[in-house]
């Protein structure tokens, strides 16, 4: 019997065991003793208390047949590393002719199985990993462990809390963007993962292998006909393979190219004509004293953002570098495919893209130009959808640089099921108040 005093107006617990079993804050645990083996670690040695728990099988009551331990991780206590020493009871029927011969016993409020830390502890490096982005190195040698012991404990809390089916909810607007996931082998071959994002709640959803439309279709399935038919909205870069995606499970969405994605390609291709029209005229790469060289900043940099200094160092630049006016002729381009996004009118700026298109053909625009209008045909009801809705693929390049900070602390990833945990925990804003409910798996 524990002895408990009245010390001012608040219960004061005096029996030593009983204080030691407070500080441990286990349910149903006997504290059998505690060892400070130095060098700031204690191992606190328990075993659970109450009637034995009769055979499965056919009723009978069980006796004790062994007293295993099982060392687990636990939290520091008082700033110091703690391990718990679980002393379990494996139990036998009693009856001689009973198929079950003998069982463990499992307390999940102590520990779940197969997992070398304490369920508390588990609950608290799964948040500390996932949610505040810790390193899973920097937290194992906060809790004087292995690697190895976080990352399985990351792994079985998180994923349950990352399958959660209200984390996806039912998004209206969905974005595709690839990532790189790995480099594998001698020759550093890339390995590309693909994000789902839900644009309109700026939310990752998942990560799926590859750069192709297979496994993002797969996934896509998997949420059946009700889900894919609130789809109403898909935002993308010109990416054929994932264009193929949305014409094959989401037909009746309305696509958006994103406008980032074309000004950059318009923007490529006149750094491509500039380079061409360097080595035409000179014979060589661009160097610091080239006209065209010392241009390449300015071409690249919005209209309205340039000075009048700057635009007429620009315009000298050109002229003396520049004798045909193809590259003038790209930076007008570039310059015009700026524009389509000032136009406020749908059905006006879907003439406009397809008149630009046929317009940066003609035969006495560079090559390059030539080839942005092509890509601006193929392209012209994705470029012009984005009047409507004005969703761009914004959030799903904000979630890809949530990935590479989970990759950058990780230092690279090799196995897909630690990656696709680690980046939903941190970028998927799973419901972390579920994590004191969850069942690990």
């Amino acid at each position: 019997m524990s002895k408990v005093v009245e010390f001012g107006r608040a219960p004061v617990e005096l029996d030593p065991t009983r204080m030691c079993e407070l500080l441990v804050g286990l349910p149903d645990v006997n504290v059998l003793g505690v060892i400070d083996e130095g060098h700031g670690q204690l191992r606190v040695h328990v075993e659970t208390r109450g009637e034995r728990e009769p055979c499965a099988g056919c009723g009978a009551p069980s006796r004790v047949k062994d007293r295993p331990q099982v060392e687990l991780v636990d939290l520091p206590v008082f700033g110091r590393r703690a391990l718990l020493v679980w002393r379990k009871h494996r139990l036998e029927c009693v009856a001689p002719m009973c198929a079950v011969r003998s069982w463990t016993t499992e307390c999940p409020a102590i520990a779940s199985p197969r997992l070398g830390m304490t369920d508390r502890a588990g609950r608290w490096v799964t948040e500390q990993v996932g949610r505040w982005g810790r390193t899973v190195n920097e937290v194992a040698v906060e809790l004087g462990c292995d690697w190895h012991t976080i990352n399985d404990t990351v792994l079985a809390y998180g994923t349950a809390l990352v399958e959660d089916p209200d984390r996806i909810g039912e998004p209206t607007a969905l974005g595709l963007d690839e990532t790189l996931f790995f480099k594998l082998g001698r020759w550093h071959r890339q390995q590309w993962s693909t994000s789902i994002v839900d644009v309109g709640a700026a939310r990752l959803l998942d990560v799926v292998p590859g750069r192709s439309g297979v496994e993002p279709c797969r996934w896509l399935d998997a949420r059946g006909e009700e889900w894919l038919g609130n789809i109403a909205w898909a935002t993308l870069d010109l990416s054929g393979p994932y264009r193929a995606v949305f014409d094959t499970m989401v037909p009746d969405a309305v696509q958006i190219a994103d406008p980032f994605h074309l000004v950059k390609l318009a923007n490529s291709k006149l750094d491509e004509c500039r380079r061409r029209v360097q080595n035409e005229t000179l014979g060589h790469r661009g160097r610091k004293t080239d006209p065209l060289y010392r241009a390449r900043r300015l071409l690249t940099k919005a209209h309205e953002r340039l000075e009048d200094r700057g635009e007429e160092k620009l315009r000298g630049l050109l002229a003396a570098g520049d004798p045909r006016g193809e590259v003038r002729m790209a930076w007008h381009a570039k310059e015009v495919v700026r524009s389509l996004y000032d136009i406020p009118d749908a059905e006006v700026a879907t003439e406009f893209v397809t008149q630009l298109g046929h317009d940066l053909q003609d035969d006495s625009c560079p090559v390059e130009v030539r080839s942005l209008g092509r890509t601006i045909l193929r392209w012209r009801e994705q470029i012009a959808a984005w009047h409507q809705a004005r969703f761009t693929n914004a959030p799903t390049e904000a979630a890809n640089n949530l990935i590479k900070r989970v990759k950058r602390i990780a230092f690279g990833f090799t196995r897909f099921r630690n990656y696709r945990i680690r980046v939903l925990l941190y970028a998927g804003r799973p419901n972390w108040a579920l994590l004191t409910t969850i069942t690990p798996r």
